[in-house]
């Protein structure tokens, strides 16, 4: 194993939540964004940053679950090795400790929310996938579906909150699609990078359970979110704004599968970038929803 690097600017349990990784919490909360806009034209401040603390207690205990399921086999794949766990500079009762406490706080969240039983009905249909996830490479070949699952409850939560129940029909639904489709298709991208550690582990991926046909699956994905949400933007009566806005997020969308088809085929992938463009693509659709009510 590679030993990990001497010099680190992160404490260890700050590295187990990823915060030193600001893309992952942002892709998970633009979801919960483009809900809150689709649901009505000024949000609530204070609901708002309940949901932001909540979203970020959330994605840091499914980072968490993650590392303790996949430890042994993070210190083998290349990309994880220097995760905490993995290199051993925490241990597994301190991210158990870790993990009730962030588990903790988005109960908390969840009661202080408006609508709170509905919202935590929803809740508690979501922690059994999130913290099942980190498993799903052992036993499903598209365990990214799951994930995407779980990145729906970032719409569904927030409306609930805001409105008291899940009526809203398609600016609801088409955000929530779009949310799932997008979901997995980057996430498969991120998941292309580890194909080769994936196969000498006997781990699997929808990278791999796609084989020669996931860069037109992933392109589908992304047509089909563009797509979604803006249906559900005009079903809600966004404005002109919105929609010059998601022409071009539609073309970045094209730019980027045109770059991995090109990538993939030359094997030069770079999924990293792709994942941190997809996190600029997502807020400008979260930007476009915010003009499109002005």
């Amino acid at each position: 194993m590679a030993s990990p690097p001497k010099n680190r600017t992160w404490p260890a349990w700050l590295e187990l939540l990823r915060w030193q990784k600001p893309s992952g919490r942002l892709i998970l909360l633009l979801p919960a964004g483009w809900s809150f806009w689709l649901e009505q034209p000024q949000p609530n401040a204070l609901l708002l940053l309940l949901v932001l603390f909540g979203g970020l207690a959330v994605s840091g205990a499914g980072c968490i679950a993650n590392d303790l399921w996949d430890r042994k086999i993070d210190a083998q794949v290349a990309r994880t090795r220097s995760r905490p766990l993995a290199r051993g500079a925490l241990d597994t009762n301190f991210a158990l400790s870790l993990l009730l406490i962030c588990l903790a706080i988005a109960l908390a969240v969840v009661l202080a929310l408006p609508n709170r039983w509905l919202c935590l009905c929803l809740a508690v249909i979501s922690l059994p996938l999130v913290l099942i996830y980190p498993s799903a490479k052992r036993w499903f070949g598209f365990p990214q579906l799951l994930l995407a699952f779980c990145w729906g409850f970032a719409v569904l939560i927030p409306w609930a909150a805001a409105r008291g129940s899940l009526s809203g029909g398609w600016p609801l639904w088409g955000c929530w699609g779009a949310t799932i489709f997008w979901t997995f298709g980057f996430d498969t991208v991120y998941a292309l990078a580890d194909r080769p550690d994936d196969q000498r582990l006997g781990v699997r991926s929808s990278a791999l359970s796609l084989g020669p046909h996931v860069v037109p699956v992933v392109g589908f994905c992304y047509a089909a979110t563009w797509l979604l949400l803006l249906g559900a933007g005009l079903a809600a009566g966004l404005g002109a704004g919105f929609i010059a806005l998601a022409l071009v997020a539609a073309v970045g969308f094209a730019r980027e599968w045109l770059l991995l088809r090109r990538d993939e085929a030359m094997g030069s992938l770079q999924s990293g970038k792709h994942f941190q463009r997809q996190v600029l693509l997502g807020a400008l659709l979260l930007f476009a929803l915010i003009i499109g009510r002005y």
